[in-house]
């Protein structure tokens, strides 16, 4: 599973005219099935990815596709978890324990 962090970069006055685009990326994510869920930093420090169900190469190569990434509004850093337990709902992460 991979937690992106979306943080506003120096661009990020230009949000708004990239919204649209960057909300059609996040329903394609969730199309595919790999979103599990996105949100919003607060207080306004910029937003969220969880993600599952794809390489570390093609996570990457999806959050560089982000307008909001490729216009510099936010910066992206990525986390991979090697999921240990969950929640019998969440037992598709592939925790062992």
């Amino acid at each position: 599973m991979f937690v992106t962090f979306l943080k506003f970069a120096a661009n990020r006055a230009a949000a708004p005219e990239f919204m649209a685009a960057h909300n059609d990326w996040i329903a394609k994510g969730f199309a595919d099935g790999v979103f599990l869920c996105v949100g919003s930093l607060t207080p306004a420090a910029g937003g969220a990815v969880l993600a599952h169900g794809e390489s570390r190469e093609a996570h990457e190569a999806r959050i560089a596709a982000d307008p909001f990434v490729a216009q510099g509004i936010v910066t992206a850093e990525t986390h991979e978890i090697d999921m240990k337990r969950t929640i019998p709902a969440l037992d598709f992460l592939g925790a062992t324990a």
